[in-house]
């Protein structure tokens, strides 16, 4: 059994816990540094991340609007992100040798798109400034005593400082919990609905801009929706999944969804419209897309009225009626729920309250610090996760090295 003492050891091979090692190596290179990693490989996030391109962050380089894509973390990551976001980690990846761009929705991807150029950075990092990087490592206990213990299947670790990186953990979660944290339930994050109704599954690949209400939770979004063979998808689903997280886990993933085809335009809006058809237009319906709707989408929803055959000037004020609230207001049961390609997320974790957020550590238990997923933050898609993982593991490393 190994028995070895470090200054400060991570728990947890990913993002967050490189970041951390490797800034408190930069500041601090009289520490001795070890990340422990569950796992046979580290960084395995970082890999599959992006369609194994890696979303390093977003180009939003204001600290309140940043904030606004946080469901959980809002408010705490206010004061981080004034101390180092999206510029700093531009600046921070470019003085080692990674140069990132922004794509047109603002996310940010290394110029090789390989997540690959991520990972070689953070090795090559970590062995240059002699960090130990252990695999294999399944940590089955912690002890705190003069020093923290850490113990695996394997071995035995202690140190002075301990960070948690362990993402959503359960298992790190409830040794958390033996440590006096309360641990916020977790329910899943970022995911896209499966839909009953199979005449619009099988619409699968259009997209466009629409407007999303869940009525009975109270929830809505906008932005791009996509038709998938299970369902709908896209940012307008992602960012109501993720802002929704709790309330759409507590009713079952079964719920109504209402569709807004034609986003910002109102009911009563498109009845005008409907109406100004009917009174100079003898066209076709099915032939006379409002707002370009895609094709194969309107003759689904005209087809849904058996409207298809009627020409404006044919239609009734009640046949318009129907026709509007189907164009703003289509609704649809959703029973369940898919992953979202590998960018699985999970909302809850330590409790915020719980934390220091000048610097990242635990307000009960000295010389712990937390970083990335563990804690109760998560962040829609778009590389806003990662960034709350180098804000954090960057503020932790402060802490550690002015201590």
């Amino acid at each position: 059994m190994l028995e070895c003492f470090s200054n400060t050891i991570i728990i947890g091979g990913g993002a967050a816990g490189f970041f951390t090692a490797i800034n408190l190596a930069e500041q601090r290179p009289d520490l001795s540094i070890t990340i422990l990693e569950r796992g046979k490989d580290v960084l395995q996030k970082v890999r599959i991340s992006g369609g194994g391109r890696c979303n390093v962050t977003h180009a939003e380089f204001d600290p309140k609007p940043l904030t606004g894509n946080y469901p959980r973390g809002e408010k705490e990551l206010l004061g981080p992100f004034h101390k180092f976001m999206t510029g700093d980690t531009i600046a921070w990846f470019a003085d080692r040798g990674v140069e990132l761009k922004i794509e047109d929705d603002g996310r940010m991807f290394p110029i090789t798109d390989s997540s690959q150029t991520i990972i070689d950075c953070f090795l090559s990092l970590a062995k240059k400034h002699h960090i130990q990087v252990l695999t294999s490592q399944n940590v089955m206990a912690l002890e705190r005593h003069d020093h923290w213990k850490v113990i695996t299947k394997t071995d035995e670790f202690t140190c002075d400082h301990l960070v948690v990186t362990a993402g959503s953990s359960p298992k790190i979660w409830e040794m958390m919990k033996c440590l006096g944290h309360t641990i916020v339930d977790a329910v899943p994050s970022l995911f896209t609905f499966n839909i009953v109704d199979k005449a619009i599954t099988d619409l699968a690949g259009i997209a466009l801009e629409a407007r999303v209400e869940v009525p009975q939770l109270q929830l809505e979004s906008q932005g791009p929706l996509l038709i998938t063979h299970w369902g709908f998808s896209g940012p307008a689903i992602l960012k109501m999944s993720a802002w929704g997280a709790v309330q759409l886990h507590n009713s079952n993933y079964k719920f109504d969804v209402a569709i807004n085809w034609l986003n910002y335009i109102s009911q009563e809006e498109c009845y005008e419209m409907l109406l100004a058809k009917r009174d100079d237009s003898k066209k076709q319906i099915s032939n006379d897309r409002l707002y370009e709707i895609p094709k194969r989408l309107w003759n689904y929803l005209v087809h849904s009225l058996n409207l298809e055959d009627k020409t404006w000037a044919e239609c009734s004020n009640q046949i318009l009626k129907e026709l509007a609230i189907t164009l703003t207001a289509s609704v649809f049961k959703v029973d369940g729920k898919s992953t979202f390609k590998e960018e699985f997320v999970t909302a809850g974790g330590i409790d915020l309250k719980e934390v220091d957020f000048r610097t990242f550590a635990s307000r009960k238990q000295e010389n712990l610090y937390f970083a990335g997923e563990i804690l109760n933050i998560d962040a829609i898609t778009g590389g806003f996760n990662f960034q709350n993982a180098w804000t954090g593991g960057w503020m932790v490393a402060q802490a550690i090295s002015q201590s």
